[in-house]
């Protein structure tokens, strides 16, 4: 495993085996966002999108919580956006900054997987949601939380949690802002596997690497497939299925794992 230099101790990085996981590291604010730690995450984003060797991408944070949000003591001690920036420009910054976070976890083109020691809360919630798949340990829990500061949401949790649960049950999560526990998460289809605290690493790494052993051109397509069905039209989503379809056909891997399956045995994918 090789150690990568964020720039800011509030990011870890690590590759192996094809699994980049990037860990929030503000332990003793249960991974509060930071400044930093959101521009590292950026920079890790943009660069692991187009390193060839990256086939997954784990989120994930230190200590006992994935990620708690803001950090809402900042903003009571009037240390926010406000304190230095005009509103226009917070908001420019704000968007720019989720779309390179939130946006580019649910959009990057190789499997990205959220696991979720502890708490997730407001944005850190809305980063797990941004990722294809979610792993929690069974003392972990959600909560949208912005209800409880005065906020109306920001990083993508409206879109993901709606396209994920539906509109009703999304609306009673933000407007109430009640704790979502491991096991109701499963149930409503907001996690997608629930583990034991003491096996969560090791369920974590069997899921990624399982990912990065998996076809990284097909992957690409079918995400490409899948996010644009959610608000494609029928006719749109079935040429772009053939397009991609007819496309992966050429590719080794597919060539490859036809093959393995006359056989009938494990296929293995190099990306190409």
């Amino acid at each position: 495993m090789s150690q990568i230099d964020t720039g800011t101790p509030d990011l870890l990085a690590s590759f192996d085996e094809g699994v980049l996981t990037l860990t929030m590291h503000r332990p003793e604010a249960r991974n509060a966002l930071s400044r930093p730690m959101l521009q590292a995450l950026q920079q890790q984003l943009v660069a692991a999108e187009f390193d060839t060797a990256v086939r997954c991408i784990v989120l994930t944070g230190s200590g006992n919580a994935f990620c708690a949000g803001g950090d809402v003591k900042s903003m009571a001690a009037g240390s926010g956006a406000a304190a230095t920036r005009t509103i226009d420009e917070a908001i420019h910054q704000q968007r720019h900054s989720q779309r390179e976070t939130a946006g580019r976890l649910f959009k990057m083109p190789k499997p990205t997987l959220a696991v979720l020691p502890g708490a997730a809360a407001g944005a850190g919630l809305s980063l797990a949601l941004s990722c294809d798949l979610r792993l929690m340990a069974s003392n972990a829990f959600m909560t949208t939380a912005f209800a409880k500061v005065g906020f109306a949401g920001d990083y993508g949790g409206t879109y993901f949690m709606t396209q994920l649960i539906g509109a009703a049950k999304a609306r009673e999560l933000y407007l109430l802002s009640d704790r979502v526990s491991a096991e109701e998460a499963l149930r409503l289809g907001l996690a997608n596997w629930v583990s034991e605290p003491e096996q969560l690493t090791e369920r974590a790494r069997e899921l990624a690497q399982r990912l990065a052993r998996g076809p990284a051109v097909a992957y690409r397509y079918m995400k490409e497939n899948l996010n644009r069905a959610m608000a494609g039209e029928v006719d749109d989503c079935l040429d772009l299925e053939a397009t991609h379809h007819i496309h992966c056909a050429e590719t080794e891997d597919h060539r490859n794992a036809a093959r393995a399956f006359v056989e009938k045995r494990e296929p293995e994918f190099k990306g190409r």
